[in-house]
């Protein structure tokens, strides 16, 4: 993860108070936590780092689109994408991150790298189910959605509604005690 050193902060030369930090998110930051699932990446990502004397307040806040295939139609498209995350990091004797809100750090740290945080939080904003625009408005024209349209079934046509054989409907009569 050599790639990912501009997204270290060493906060020992920081003032107290706010700092901003601004990083232009693309694909090449995915390859190195070798996440391919991606085809294009355009994301700006937002960091308010608070000093203050025994503890830092980070702010992310990401905001921009990847491109994804459709769940559906396996179509690609860009995907809008924003989220926000805060963490707060103390420090202590050993390093610690069990709670992810809450992240330890020892003493003798002069940095820190964000570039897990960054990763998380995009992972997490983009939806579950990702769904191409035009499928939802029903503009979409795909070979895949015919043939999902040709095997639906048919909600007119219910199995009740079909002629049964008698000899089934005698052995029905049996196990509901209705008898003819």
């Amino acid at each position: 993860m050599k790639g990912l050193k501009q997204y270290t902060i060493p906060f020992v030369g920081l003032k107290e108070g706010s700092h901003q930090f601004q990083y232009q998110i693309e694909n090449t930051f995915f390859e190195e936590f070798q996440y391919e699932e991606f085809n294009a990446t355009n994301v700006k990502v937002d960091v308010e780092f608070v000093k203050k004397s025994t503890l830092f307040e980070i702010l992310f806040s990401v905001n921009g689109h990847v491109n994804v295939p459709c769940d559906l139609t396996s179509e690609p498209f860009d995907q809008e994408i924003e989220g926000e995350f805060k963490l707060i990091v103390k420090f202590g004797q050993e390093f610690n991150d069990d709670n992810e809100e809450i992240l330890i750090i020892p003493f003798e740290e002069y940095q820190l790298n964000i570039a897990q945080y960054i990763y998380e939080l995009i992972i997490l904003s983009v939806p579950k189910k990702r769904v191409h625009p035009d499928v939802l408005n029903g503009t979409m024209k795909s070979e895949t959605l015919e043939k999902l349209k040709e095997l639906e079934i048919n909600k007119e046509k219910s199995v009740e509604d079909e002629a049964t054989d008698p000899r089934w409907d005698k052995l029905k009569d049996l196990l509901t005690g209705k008898n003819t």
